[in-house]
Protein backbone atom coordinates (compact mmCIF):
# COMPACT_ATOMS: atom_id res chain seq x y z
CA UNK A 1 0.00 0.00 0.00
CA UNK A 2 3.16 2.39 1.20
CA UNK A 3 4.47 1.35 -2.45
CA UNK A 4 1.42 2.28 -4.99
CA UNK A 5 1.21 5.82 -2.46
CA UNK A 6 4.63 6.76 -3.16
CA UNK A 7 4.37 5.94 -7.10
CA UNK A 8 1.51 8.13 -7.14
CA UNK A 9 3.15 10.66 -5.48
CA UNK A 10 6.14 10.38 -7.93
CA UNK A 11 3.80 10.28 -10.81
CA UNK A 12 2.29 13.22 -9.93
CA UNK A 13 5.23 15.11 -9.30
CA UNK A 14 6.42 14.09 -12.46
CA UNK A 15 3.34 15.42 -13.99
CA UNK A 16 3.77 18.58 -12.59
CA UNK A 17 7.10 19.55 -13.93
CA UNK A 18 6.20 18.01 -17.32
CA UNK A 19 3.03 20.62 -17.68
CA UNK A 20 4.98 23.48 -15.90
CA UNK A 21 7.56 23.07 -18.22
CA UNK A 22 5.68 23.44 -21.40
CA UNK A 23 4.12 26.50 -19.63
CA UNK A 24 7.49 27.79 -19.53
CA UNK A 25 8.14 26.62 -23.26
CA UNK A 26 4.80 28.42 -24.14
CA UNK A 27 5.11 31.48 -22.21
CA UNK A 28 8.72 32.12 -23.90
CA UNK A 29 8.47 35.09 -26.69
CA UNK A 30 8.04 33.43 -29.79
CA UNK A 31 10.47 35.71 -31.03
CA UNK A 32 13.35 34.43 -29.71
CA UNK A 33 12.93 30.86 -31.68
CA UNK A 34 13.10 32.84 -35.00
CA UNK A 35 16.20 35.32 -34.50
CA UNK A 36 18.82 35.00 -37.29
CA UNK A 37 16.78 33.14 -39.86
CA UNK A 38 16.59 34.03 -43.59
CA UNK A 39 14.83 33.30 -46.46
CA UNK A 40 15.14 33.82 -50.41
CA UNK A 41 11.39 35.37 -51.72
CA UNK A 42 12.78 36.05 -54.96
CA UNK A 43 15.17 36.23 -57.89
CA UNK A 44 14.95 38.49 -61.05
CA UNK A 45 17.15 39.96 -62.99
CA UNK A 46 18.22 43.52 -62.42
CA UNK A 47 20.46 44.70 -65.82
CA UNK A 48 23.32 44.32 -65.14
CA UNK A 49 23.15 42.25 -62.46
CA UNK A 50 20.68 40.08 -59.81
CA UNK A 51 18.01 41.15 -57.68
CA UNK A 52 16.94 39.28 -54.44
CA UNK A 53 14.09 39.72 -52.24
CA UNK A 54 15.32 38.29 -48.57
CA UNK A 55 13.40 37.71 -45.19
CA UNK A 56 15.55 38.28 -42.50
CA UNK A 57 15.12 38.04 -38.42
CA UNK A 58 18.45 38.74 -36.00
CA UNK A 59 19.28 39.07 -32.23
CA UNK A 60 19.33 42.72 -31.54
CA UNK A 61 23.32 43.46 -30.61
CA UNK A 62 24.50 41.23 -32.70
CA UNK A 63 27.47 42.67 -35.66
CA UNK A 64 26.79 41.08 -38.23
CA UNK A 65 26.53 41.76 -42.37
CA UNK A 66 24.25 40.14 -44.80
CA UNK A 67 26.12 38.82 -47.86
CA UNK A 68 24.43 37.14 -50.91
CA UNK A 69 26.04 35.41 -53.69
CA UNK A 70 25.08 34.17 -57.22
CA UNK A 71 26.71 31.91 -59.96
CA UNK A 72 25.33 30.93 -62.92
CA UNK A 73 24.69 27.11 -63.36
CA UNK A 74 25.46 25.20 -66.54
CA UNK A 75 28.19 27.93 -67.53
CA UNK A 76 29.85 27.08 -70.84
CA UNK A 77 33.53 27.99 -71.09
CA UNK A 78 35.78 28.96 -68.22
CA UNK A 79 34.97 32.23 -66.91
CA UNK A 80 32.36 32.06 -64.00
CA UNK A 81 29.54 33.98 -64.56
CA UNK A 82 28.85 35.32 -60.32
CA UNK A 83 27.64 38.32 -58.38
CA UNK A 84 27.44 39.82 -55.17
CA UNK A 85 25.93 42.08 -52.39
CA UNK A 86 26.21 43.17 -48.30
CA UNK A 87 23.60 44.86 -46.57
CA UNK A 88 26.11 46.30 -44.06
CA UNK A 89 25.40 45.75 -40.11
CA UNK A 90 24.42 49.05 -39.32
CA UNK A 91 21.23 48.75 -42.23
CA UNK A 92 20.32 45.77 -40.72
CA UNK A 93 17.29 46.02 -38.42
CA UNK A 94 18.10 43.30 -35.61
CA UNK A 95 14.54 43.68 -32.66
CA UNK A 96 14.05 39.64 -33.49
CA UNK A 97 10.96 40.57 -36.05
CA UNK A 98 11.04 39.54 -39.64
CA UNK A 99 11.87 42.25 -41.97
CA UNK A 100 12.64 41.93 -46.19
CA UNK A 101 15.27 43.68 -48.12
CA UNK A 102 15.93 44.19 -51.61
CA UNK A 103 19.86 43.36 -52.46
CA UNK A 104 21.14 44.68 -55.89
CA UNK A 105 24.15 41.81 -56.64
CA UNK A 106 26.24 43.57 -58.91
CA UNK A 107 28.13 41.05 -61.55
CA UNK A 108 32.41 40.49 -61.43
CA UNK A 109 33.61 41.83 -64.61
CA UNK A 110 33.49 39.69 -67.72
CA UNK A 111 29.77 38.19 -65.89
CA UNK A 112 26.33 38.17 -67.42
CA UNK A 113 23.22 37.21 -66.59
CA UNK A 114 20.35 36.86 -69.32
CA UNK A 115 16.77 35.73 -69.30
CA UNK A 116 16.52 32.14 -68.89
CA UNK A 117 19.54 31.42 -66.76
CA UNK A 118 19.46 29.27 -63.91
CA UNK A 119 21.37 30.77 -61.32
CA UNK A 120 21.93 29.43 -57.48
CA UNK A 121 21.66 32.25 -54.71
CA UNK A 122 23.26 31.37 -51.17
CA UNK A 123 22.26 34.48 -48.28
CA UNK A 124 24.02 34.26 -44.86
CA UNK A 125 25.57 36.18 -42.34
CA UNK A 126 29.21 36.75 -41.77
CA UNK A 127 30.22 38.27 -38.41
CA UNK A 128 33.08 39.99 -37.37
CA UNK A 129 34.74 37.23 -36.25
CA UNK A 130 34.82 35.67 -39.78
CA UNK A 131 32.03 33.15 -39.44
CA UNK A 132 28.60 32.64 -41.46
CA UNK A 133 26.00 31.26 -40.22
CA UNK A 134 21.85 30.91 -40.75
CA UNK A 135 22.47 30.22 -44.83
CA UNK A 136 20.07 29.93 -47.33
CA UNK A 137 20.10 28.95 -51.03
CA UNK A 138 17.98 29.06 -54.15
CA UNK A 139 17.92 28.18 -57.39
CA UNK A 140 16.03 29.74 -60.13
CA UNK A 141 15.20 30.70 -63.87
CA UNK A 142 15.52 34.37 -64.38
Amino acid sequence: MKSSRLRRRLLGTAAVAVLAGAGVLAGAPAAVAKANLLAIDKVTLHEPGLRVKVTYSCDTGINHQLVANAIKLNQTGSDESIAAATIKKNKLVCDYTNHTAQMTLRPAVASHFAKGDTVKVTIFYFGDDGFSYARDEKVSVL
